[in-house]
C-alpha cells in the first residue's frame, strides 16, 4: 500500500481532511513507537509505506504505559483534545490493519495490553453521551446528575469486582470513564470485594451525595444501561455478584 492510499483510508475512516490525517498519523505512530520495543517497531514499520518509517522508529525500550496515557500523548502531539485523539487514533489503526494484513496486525495487538482494545477498534464502544442520556431517561436526572450517578456506580462496581473483570469492563467503556473504573480498582480490598448489596448502595449514595433509596434507583438505571451497552460482558459482571444484588440487576 502506498502513502497516499494509507492517508485516504484514514481520511475516510475518521472523516478527516488530508492535513489532519497526516498529523494524526504522525502523532499515533510516534506514540506507538514509544510503547513498542525497537525490534517490534522496526518489524512493523517494514510493512508500511516508507514515508512512515521515521515516525515508527525508536531506539528505546518499550515503555509500559496504559491506553489512557497513550491517548493523552497522541492528543498532546497532535494538539487536540483526548476525544478527538481517540477518534483519530482509531482511524490510524484501521489503516494499519489494512496496510499490514490480519496476521501482522494480530502480532501488533499481542504486543499491546488488553486495555488498548478501544483504540485498536476491536470492540464497539458506546459513546459516553449515549450512556448518560440512558441514565437520564431512566431516572429523570439532569445530564450532570446522570453523569455523577454513572461514575459513582462504576467506581463502586470496580471496587466490588475482581481485577480481571474490571480490566474487561475498562476495555468496553468510553475512554472518559476509565479514570473512575481504575480509581475504584485501586481502592479495592479483600473487604470491599465482599460488600453486600446494601453496602454497595450506601457507597454509591455517599459518592453521589444522595440517600440510599435514590442511590438504589440510580444503580438499577446504570446496570440496565450497562447490560444494553456491553451485552455478554455484563453477564460476566452479574456472575461475580451474590444473590442479594438481584434486586438491582435487570432481568436476563
Amino acid at each position: 500500500m502506498d502513502y497516499d492510499r494509507f492517508l485516504s483510508i484514514i481520511e475516510q475512516a475518521g472523516d478527516l481532511d488530508r492535513g489532519t490525517a497526516e498529523a494524526a498519523t504522525r502523532a499515533t505512530l510516534e506514540t506507538l513507537a514509544e510503547r513498542l520495543s525497537s525490534e517490534e517497531a522496526r518489524s512493523f514499520a517494514r510493512l508500511l509505506p516508507p514515508e512512515l518509517l521515521g515516525a515508527l522508529t525508536t531506539l528505546d525500550r518499550a515503555r509500559p504505559f496504559s491506553v489512557d496515557e497513550f491517548v493523552h500523548r497522541v492528543a498532546e502531539r497532535e494538539g487536540v483534545d483526548v476525544k478527538d485523539a481517540l477518534r483519530h487514533a482509531n482511524a490510524v489503526f484501521f489503516a494499519l490493519r489494512a496496510a499490514m494484513g490480519d496476521e501482522a496486525f494480530a502480532r501488533l495487538k499481542a504486543a499491546l495490553p488488553q486495555d488498548f482494545a478501544p483504540v485498536l477498534g476491536d470492540v464497539e464502544i458506546i459513546p459516553l453521551d449515549d450512556l448518560v442520556l440512558g441514565v437520564q431517561l431512566r431516572t429523570g436526572l439532569d445530564p450532570p446528575g446522570a453523569r455523577r450517578a454513572l461514575e459513582a456506580v462504576l467506581e463502586t462496581l470496580a471496587e466490588r469486582l475482581p481485577e480481571g473483570e474490571v480490566a474487561d469492563l475498562v476495555a468496553r467503556m468510553p475512554f472518559e470513564l476509565h479514570r473512575v473504573l481504575k480509581r475504584g480498582r485501586n481502592e479495592s480490598s479483600s473487604t470491599s470485594r465482599r460488600m453486600s448489596m446494601d453496602e454497595f448502595v450506601q457507597r454509591v449514595g455517599a459518592r453521589e451525595g444522595v440517600p440510599p433509596d435514590e442511590a438504589a434507583e440510580h444503580v438499577r438505571a446504570v446496570f440496565s444501561e450497562l447490560a444494553g451497552a456491553i451485552g455478554e460482558e455484563f453477564f460476566d459482571v452479574r456472575s461475580q455478584l451474590p444473590a442479594d444484588y438481584a434486586r438491582l440487576l435487570p432481568r436476563p
